[in-house]
């Protein structure tokens, strides 16, 4: 528990700094699932990887994730799609 008036604001700060970076993680996720899965069906899947790549920058740019993850998931992502071309 926080002793004083910084540490209850730090707190409440990371509450809602947390909340708002496991929503966008989620949005991550999921886009990233969509695009698994298209490429696995081979329906719409470059335009699923589009979004997906879209999601990763953003997260990145925003801080959410780092920069070096967001271009690993994005390479993995691209070499998925043109190992089913």
């Amino acid at each position: 528990m926080p002793n004083n008036a910084a540490a209850e604001k730090r707190m409440r700060q990371e509450q809602k700094r947390r909340l708002h970076n496991r929503s966008i993680k989620s949005l991550v996720r999921t886009q990233v699932t969509k695009a698994r899965t298209a490429i696995a069906t081979g329906e719409d899947s470059e335009e699923a990887v589009r979004q997906a790549i879209s999601e990763l920058d953003r997260a990145a740019k925003k801080g959410v994730i780092h920069r070096n993850n967001a271009a690993r998931r994005k390479s993995r992502l691209m070499k998925r799609l043109n190992a089913t071309k």
